[in-house]
């Protein structure tokens, strides 16, 4: 009798239903089965295309706008720190008549990697075609050849000789503006002269120009001179003194740490600053600048993800008859879930691949396009003389595509989750009531 009952006892038991092993490849072939089109469904297919797209285009809009702002914050911070220094030394008190002994104890700091004395000053220059404002700096030859915005940028005539040569470097833009090429002649004007007896006379007096260099933005390629230190002390009135000497160093980002290794070696009173003061308001309205896109654009992966939800919620609807007949055949809520899941994240991955791809695509070659652009419309669309670069820059950051990768992800799996709980809830007795 026991054994009878047994035999009887085992197939009751092998015959109750068994849930599927999660993310099976049942639940894999029903998922991408409903992201086909059908002529019932075809509303809800073009709902998630429309959700591809979104996805796709916010992530490369996401990727390609934060290259874009990092590109730019890259270049102009190279290039104005690769011109003026990142820390700057300024007489108090007396003049800077010892700046030899300045420089010689401040290279000497772990970590400073260029120091030189300059004579700087506002000035006119003017050819025999135009006139212009300049910034005339007086600078060493070999301190010349070691500033990194200069170094390298030299498109016409040499550095070499140039402390000798009784000449000046002036930037392409300007060039351009008066209209002088290397071996012509530049009138240089200051208000502050010689002594008179009748007061200070301007001072004037024409320089051939020996260089010219191109840094790649507009306002320092129309604006900078630069001439012999002695040459500049002479012109100036600043017989043997600096009116600034600048220090560059290697970790632009360590400010607060250099400026005291810096203090305790200079061994007289100066004013000391550096680039974050001198451009904090512009570096700071760039970080708003990109926060502010970065939000604006994560919109649209989040309308994107929105158009998930209400794709899915779509499907569910339509597909209420079959998920009925799947959970009286034995499939379990967990696995119904699970397809729905699966249906929703495929888009949002999908979406989020495409745009990642197309987005690194766009943002490593945004400069060709915009020349091609230019060429197709026969417009300037990013004109140097308002954005300050010559050339689009772009710099793409791991960090900041890993943000806008995760955050889509994160999106597009949060927005399966209710439609995957509802489609899980549904009673198939209700479902098929009606049918």
């Amino acid at each position: 009798m026991s054994i009878a009952a047994t035999s009887e006892t085992v197939p009751a038991k092998a015959a109750q239903p068994t849930g599927t092993r999660p993310f099976s490849a049942f639940e894999w072939m029903v998922a991408l089965r409903y992201l086909r089109a059908r002529r019932q469904s075809g509303f809800v297919s073009v709902i998630a295309g429309f959700s591809f797209a979104g996805i796709m285009l916010g992530v490369a809009t996401l990727i390609v706008v934060m290259s874009v702002m990092n590109g730019f914050r890259y270049e102009l911070l190279s290039k104005i720190v690769g011109v003026n220094g990142h820390i700057f030394l300024q007489a108090v008190g007396k003049p800077l008549d010892d700046y030899n002994d300045v420089v010689t104890r401040v290279a000497k700091v772990p970590g400073v990697t260029v120091v030189l004395p300059l004579v700087e000053g506002a000035a006119g220059v003017s050819s025999q075609y135009n006139q212009s404002g300049a910034l005339v700096r007086g600078v060493r030859e070999s301190d010349l050849k070691r500033l990194p915005g200069i170094a390298g940028h030299v498109v016409q005539g040499s550095l070499d000789g140039f402390d000798t040569s009784g000449g000046v470097a002036i930037g392409e833009r300007m060039a351009q503006t008066l209209s002088l090429q290397v071996g012509d002649s530049i009138s240089i004007l200051i208000a502050k002269g010689a002594q008179t007896p009748f007061g200070i006379a301007p001072r004037i007096k024409a320089y051939p120009v020996t260089a010219i260099f191109k840094i790649g933005m507009s306002e320092f390629d129309s604006t900078f001179v630069y001439m012999p230190l002695a040459e500049a002390q002479a012109f100036f009135n600043r017989d043997n003194e600096a009116s600034v000497i600048e220090i560059f160093v290697k970790n632009p980002d360590d400010m607060n740490g250099m400026r005291k290794k810096i203090d305790a070696v200079v061994g007289r009173p100066v004013i000391m600053t550096d680039w974050r003061e001198r451009n904090q308001t512009f570096f700071d309205a760039l970080n708003v600048e990109r926060n502010v896109m970065f939000i604006i654009l994560a919109l649209i992966v989040l309308v994107a993800a929105l158009n998930i939800i209400s794709g899915l919620i779509m499907l569910v609807k339509d597909k209420g008859r079959d998920i009925a007949v799947l959970r009286t055949m034995g499939a379990t809520r967990g696995a119904v879930m699970r397809i729905f899941l699966i249906t929703g994240a495929f888009i949002g991955f999908a979406g989020t691949l495409a745009g990642l791809l197309l987005g690194l695509l766009v943002a490593s070659n945004i400069e060709h396009i915009r020349q091609g652009l230019n060429w197709l419309l026969g417009a300037n669309l990013f004109p140097s003389e308002l954005y300050f670069l010559s050339t689009l820059p772009s710099r793409i950051e791991p960090s900041d595509v890993i943000t806008v990768v995760a955050m889509t992800l994160f999106l597009s799996l949060a927005a399966t989750l209710y439609p995957s709980w509802r489609a899980a809830k549904l009673d198939p007795v209700e479902a098929l009531r009606y049918e």
